[in-house]
């Protein structure tokens, strides 16, 4: 009876103690998951924010990132932001070490880290918004650096702001946004940038990163957006709106001149940065058109970073996975060269910037795989 007891004592305090560890853990099944950037590996860091990913031409994966030192603050409010990435050579296995690719001297800071690979020449730019606030504050700069050696070594930065915003926009909130842009299927990069006050704009260049202009035709409701081009060539924007508990799409048939909006209120999301990628093409070999999006799914709150999948281009997605349930908040995807996906994302109240990666297969329960042609 004694043992009995003792067992059923036993029990109840485990079960207790389960209880009382409501501590999230990353999806089961994951390839890897590994926490690339806190706070631990640098003490004078306040806190790393702000992810963005890409596969370098040689296959490399590259992970951005804004190192905030005196406080979490945004480009306005902080003095002293840096832009570091860690890469990985071995499909995302390994990481180096944490390299500093913008320092400005106090007082200057460099925020919000996209990037964009031209495939056809083998270069990737890097954008980021700066400030000088010791002479400048609330100016908005919109810089872009070049690498021809797969991010080994960067050029120096360009001021591209007389190219892809007004003269009239000076004193206006307006960045680059963060994550990544694209290259079209003609060699066309594209990339989005808000100016708070007239809304989202596209911005490009028809000649691999030598001149860049940006395309007046304002784009509405759409805070931070991603684009992308769908198969038969249209132009799609998937827009964070805040307060809205959902995403909106905007789609143009003309090469963004004209613009239909709709909302999408099956993606529903907080009013946070989202990510959106092309996994294959039928045009490529593949037997299917397939498009990755992943966001913090939930209408209130960053939390449950998930990823789905489009078999028709955007129209429909799938409920997706759950790669983390707890708070989460910006997200980045890129796809590796072995057909793996790999995410990026702001975990657990901006104190951990975790990478994960995993197959198709898994995403689609085994539902689909990939195969390449």
């Amino acid at each position: 009876m004694k043992k009995q007891a003792l067992y059923i004592l036993f029990v109840l305090t485990a079960f207790s103690l389960k209880a009382q560890d409501k501590t999230p853990a990353m999806a089961e099944g994951l390839k890897t998951h590994q926490d690339l950037f806190n706070t631990s590996m640098n003490d004078s860091v306040s806190c790393y924010r702000i992810p963005a990913l890409i596969t370098a031409p040689n296959g490399d994966l590259i992970a951005a990132i804004d190192e905030r030192i005196p406080s979490c603050n945004d480009l306005r409010g902080s003095d002293d932001i840096n832009i570091v990435i860690r890469r990985s050579s071995n499909n995302g296995k390994t990481w180096g070490p944490i390299e500093t690719v913008m320092d400005f001297p106090l007082g200057k800071s460099a925020s919000d880290p996209s990037m964009i690979v031209d495939e056809m020449t083998k270069e990737i730019f890097l954008f980021y918004n700066f400030m000088n606030l010791n002479t400048e504050k609330d100016i908005y700069y919109l810089h872009v650096m070049k690498s021809s050696d797969n991010g080994k070594t960067w050029s120096e930065p360009e001021d591209i702001t007389s190219q892809i915003a007004k003269p009239e926009w000076h004193k206006d909130f307006k960045f680059i946004t963060s994550g990544r842009g694209i290259q079209t299927r003609s060699g066309k990069l594209l990339h989005t940038m808000v100016n708070l006050n007239s809304g989202l704009h596209l911005f490009g260049s028809d000649d691999h990163g030598k001149t860049w202009y940006f395309l007046n035709t304002p784009i509405q409701p759409a805070d931070e957006s991603k684009v992308i081009e769908l198969a038969d060539g249209t132009l799609m924007i998937n827009a964070r709106v805040n307060k809205k508990g959902m995403r909106y799409v905007h789609t143009s048939k003309d090469d963004g001149k004209t613009w239909r909006t709709k909302p999408a209120p099956e993606l529903i999301d907080p009013g946070c940065n989202a990510s959106i990628v092309r996994y294959t093409s039928i045009e490529d070999g593949y037997k299917k058109n397939r498009l990755l999006f992943s966001n913090a799914k939930s209408k209130q709150g960053r939390t449950n970073l998930t990823v789905r999948v489009s078999y028709d281009e955007g129209q429909t997605w799938t409920d997706g996975k759950t790669i983390y349930e707890g708070p989460s908040a910006y997200s980045s995807l890129t796809v590796l060269k072995n057909g793996d996906i790999g995410v990026f994302f702001e975990k657990d109240e901006y104190t951990k910037n975790v990478y994960a990666q995993f197959s198709l297969e898994w995403l689609t329960d085994k539902k689909d795989k990939y195969k390449k042609p």
